[in-house]
């Protein structure tokens, strides 16, 4: 026994003098689980597999489920996660206001949690946030508006319809709060007209942002309002919803040589939306990299199971009710016709072949 004992200890010596990591190294740390809200939209699918890649390079087991946008099934996802013994859970909520029951049993067990680019709102137990500067999303999309216009040197009056996110996600208000920072101004003095007056979240909202929801209520602007008028402008929060809201415009005419696009803005850089931009028909979209997003996730929850302190640099901004959530903001960036290729080729997110 004890010559099989030495023999074993001296087997462990040879091994860390050669530099190799024990084995059981992953799993003393404990599993990773991540829990995304749907497959229907490209970047969730990224983020999820960003996350996976990052992890698996920390030597981490994750366990990724898709709960497609179905808040019970997100939930019970999520229990299941905790009763199988994950240390951390990553959650992009489908409904950031339904999960304090089951991060109450996710606390009593110890598991730590990180909120990923929703915030969970009414729960003492979310650990930290990771997100991207949402107010600066819809201030970028809105900007993008104002100088496609040309706001700025006076010009208008123009009409502008604007469109919302989802109600249940906190992140839609922030995007929507940002650009009314550019756009309120111009409406108060009449260079911009909202001829059908939907204005705020109550109005202009798209239940989980929804394309065909989009696009329907953007058939019945135009022919409430715009049967002999043209809407200039839409305020459009993210692609998925611009490629609708395109859609219905195409349906009564615009994108001709006699009746161009309006303005229209976007969000999350997905390809359909970048070949739109590339042909001429959305202006703009605000890209967001996930890559980053996921390796400021993954070090966050090394951070908490090292015993050490993620780093944050906002402890103010996200609020969820109960407490303020510490954040890591990463910076968007807008993307049109003119940068496209140097923000989403050059830093190698897309090849080029993808988007043409």
């Amino acid at each position: 026994m004890k010559r099989n004992f030495l023999k074993a200890s001296l087997a462990g010596i040879a091994l860390a003098i050669a530099g190799i990591a024990p084995l059981a190294h992953a799993q003393d740390k404990g599993p990773i689980a991540i829990s995304m809200p749907t497959k229907s939209s490209a970047r969730w699918i990224a983020d999820g597999a960003n996350m996976v890649k990052y992890f698996k390079e920390k030597g981490y087991k994750t366990d990724l489920q898709y709960a497609d946008d179905d808040i019970p099934n997100q939930l019970a996802q999520i229990e299941n996660m905790v009763t199988k013994g994950s240390k951390v859970l990553v959650i992009a909520a489908i409904d950031g206001t339904t999960l304090s029951d089951v991060l109450q049993k996710a606390a009593d067990k110890g598991v730590k949690v990180i909120a990923y680019d929703r915030l969970i709102k009414g729960s003492k137990n979310v650990d930290y946030y990771a997100t991207f500067d949402n107010f600066q999303v819809g201030v970028l999309q809105a900007q993008s508006i104002e100088a496609a216009l040309g706001l700025k040197s006076g010009k208008g009056p123009f009409n502008i319809e604007l469109f919302g996110g989802s109600p249940d996600d906190n992140n839609a208000f922030f995007f929507y709060n940002g650009a009314m920072s550019v756009l309120d101004p111009y409406i108060k003095s009449g260079k911009l007209v909202v001829r059908s007056k939907q204005m705020g979240m109550d109005k202009v909202g798209t239940l989980r942002w929804d394309g065909a929801v989009a696009q329907a209520r953007m058939d019945n602007l135009l022919s409430a309002y715009y049967s002999k008028d043209r809407v200039d402008a839409v305020l459009s929060p993210y692609d998925g919803l611009s490629i609708g809201i395109l859609s219905s415009l195409k349906g009564v005419g615009y994108g001709s040589a006699s009746q161009p696009m309006p303005i229209v803005s976007g969000q999350d850089a997905e390809i359909p939306s970048v070949k739109s931009i590339l042909r001429k028909e959305q202006t703009s979209t605000v890209f967001k990299d996930t890559r980053e997003l996921a390796k400021v996730t993954v070090a966050m929850a090394d951070a908490m199971l090292s015993g050490k302190t993620p780093e944050v640099n906002d402890t103010k901004t996200y609020n969820n009710g109960i407490k303020v959530v510490p954040s890591y903001l990463l910076k968007p960036v807008s993307v049109d016709g003119a940068n496209w290729k140097q923000v989403l080729v050059d830093s190698g997110y897309y090849k080029e072949s993808q988007v043409k």
